[in-house]
């Protein structure tokens, strides 16, 4: 009870890379977006595309490419998947592309990007590492529209930004600069780890205009527990800044749940909640920001 929607940032598949098809990975996508279905009730889930749904790993073309080498077989599924999600414009741009926009509730608008057209590891990317796709051309009609209708946008994401080719990157952190006031978070995932990316003004790169919050993950990784995270964010309401207000972040204990008997039930626990643990005034740029600062000088802080 009490949540309003959820973010899915992709990586469906196991990571048995090696040994995979296309009919594995469209499992995969079908078991588990069922599985979601049925948790989470009539939850709206808004996902994004992660750089293992495809095969061969991290291997998508951009739309130009027709016929048996597109990502056609991919797009079609998850389309056919989400369509309970995601409206049918949204759809469309999923089929094309792999990313959409769609409205969570007045005021606040998502954008799922297919971080794929920026990623290091897309050999594709080396006809064109700049906008392969015309993403970003796109996401900068979105945030125009957006920013003249009074909606707030989060952007959500597999692959975090700094984890991009730069010549990519360096142009989505330019439109974060832009639309600083219309941007309210980004959410990403890829890395497993609990971590984020401050970004800050072009003209200076002391001002922190944007935060990109990377979760950690559902599925267990070397020497890593699952976790996920529970976002509090500003409601809809007149004025609303949609921003992040506050985070919690929950695990499984491996180790525990290893050494229970056969048949225990699996036991999350709350790991921490980032004001709590931080000593955040709030849960805006700023005071991530002033986080950093401090971690240089407070080695508890550090290690914590």
């Amino acid at each position: 009870g009490g949540f309003a929607a959820a973010y899915w940032t992709g990586d469906i598949p196991a990571h048995d890379v090696w040994q995979q098809s296309r009919g594995d990975q469209l499992r995969a996508l079908r078991t588990v977006t069922a599985l979601l279905r049925a948790r989470l009730g009539g939850l709206r889930v808004f996902p994004a595309v992660g750089n293992h749904e495809a095969t061969p790993v991290n291997a998508f073309p951009p739309p130009y490419v027709r016929g048996n080498r597109s990502a056609a077989w991919l797009y079609d599924a998850m389309a056919e998947a989400w369509q309970d999600w995601l409206p049918p414009a949204a759809l469309h741009t999923l089929r094309v592309g792999g990313f959409y926009t769609a409205q969570v509730w007045p005021g606040l608008r998502l954008v799922s990007l297919n971080m794929n057209f920026c990623s290091q590891a897309n050999f594709w990317l080396l006809i064109n590492a700049t906008d392969p796709a015309g993403q970003l051309q796109w996401l900068m009609g979105v945030l125009a529209d957006a920013e003249r209708d009074g909606e707030k946008v989060h952007i959500i994401g597999h692959i975090p930004p700094a984890h991009c080719l730069r010549s990519w990157s360096w142009n989505y952190y330019r439109i974060v600069n832009r639309f600083e006031g219309t941007i309210a978070a980004q959410f990403f995932g890829h890395t497993h780890l609990d971590e984020f990316e401050l970004f800050y003004d072009e003209e200076t790169l002391s001002r922190p205009v944007s935060i990109a919050f990377i979760a950690p993950s559902v599925t267990t990784y070397i020497n890593l527990n699952p976790g996920y995270r529970v976002y509090e964010v500003a409601g809809s309401y007149p004025g609303s800044s949609h921003a992040v207000l506050d985070h919690e972040t929950f695990i499984l204990n491996l180790t525990e749940a290893n050494a229970a008997p056969p048949g225990t039930p699996p036991r999350w626990q709350r790991l921490y909640s980032a004001r709590e643990a931080y000593g955040l005034p709030t849960a805006f740029p700023a005071d991530w920001d002033q986080l950093v600062r401090r971690m240089q000088d407070d080695e508890q802080l550090f290690r914590r």
